[in-house]
């Protein structure tokens, strides 16, 4: 078996990924380096290993929530040494990790991470996005009357969104959500602010600052709490936990009908059940 695919097979990254760590030197096969993409080895003969630690077909893929903090970068990488989402996982464990999608170095809230290339792909291809619910905090009194263009799907620069079923949060929600002095900063400079709750099933750049944006309520601060069925709960900010079997396994049969139109419907209506 080409070493790349076994190391897919085990859960430590993609092929691409695997390739990666292959050429980086970090791979080596009975104690040797193993650089060239060529190499092949012999499943229950060969020792495998990943920096150092031993990696066997029968591990399985990894599969963990962070709660995202404001002020990190959404990559495993910065060249010109920015705070990243890195730090804040097991990467040194679970080399392979990848985050699903991106939160604006500013947003917070629930980011997926995995080592399984295969779903990562299905989640991240644009016909895939599952339902994400976002609560920002935007600039303004926000009338119910002015979301509509929002529920019936406004055009941006790059072309119409989706409908997007969106509502006017409760002053208690926006306290649970933002009790912090990052909220109280942001009131005082808007004066008044509103909090919004929008649902997207799509994944452009900025599209929830942008959505509302243009409606004339820019976001002052920004969350996502749910993506398909993962809640975040109470996980603590900077903190992460391993999904439950049950949630991988709602996680793959979502993934597997995303793209079904009757799932979105259906997932729009529990959201606002």
């Amino acid at each position: 078996m080409r070493l790349q695919r076994f190391l897919a097979r085990a859960g430590v990254a993609s092929r691409r990924g695997s390739e990666d760590l292959m050429t980086a030197g970090r791979v080596t096969v009975n104690g040797a380096p193993a650089t060239e993409l060529g190499t092949k080895v012999t499943v229950g003969v060969d020792r495998v290993a990943v920096d150092g630690k031993p990696v066997a077909l029968d591990q399985g893929a990894v599969y963990l929530m962070l709660h995202k903090p404001a002020g990190y970068l959404t990559t495993m990488a910065d060249p010109q040494g920015r705070p990243c989402v890195a730090s804040l996982v097991p990467r040194e464990q679970y080399p392979g990790l990848f985050p699903v999608g991106r939160l604006d170095k500013d947003t917070t809230g629930l980011l997926l991470f995995t080592t399984d290339g295969d779903l990562g792909n299905i989640l991240l291809h644009p016909s895939h996005h599952v339902a994400k619910r976002y609560l920002a905090l935007v600039d303004g009194t926000v009338l119910d009357a002015e979301l509509e263009p929002l529920r019936a799907g406004i055009t941006l620069d790059d072309g119409p969104c989706q409908p997007a079923p969106c509502r006017i949060l409760g002053h208690s929600e926006e306290a649970c959500l933002w009790p912090d002095t990052a909220s109280a900063e942001a009131r005082g400079r808007a004066g008044t602010a509103t909090g919004v709750e929008v649902i997207l099933h799509e994944g452009r750049k900025n599209q929830v600052k942008r959505m509302l944006g243009a409606i004339g309520h820019p976001v002052l601060l920004l969350h996502r709490d749910r993506m398909g069925p993962l809640e975040l709960g109470d996980l603590a900010r900077g903190s992460w936990r391993m999904l439950t079997p049950e949630e991988v396994d709602a996680l793959k049969r979502v993934s597997s009908v995303a793209s079904d139109p009757a799932y979105a419907r259906d997932a729009l209506r529990k959201d606002h059940a």
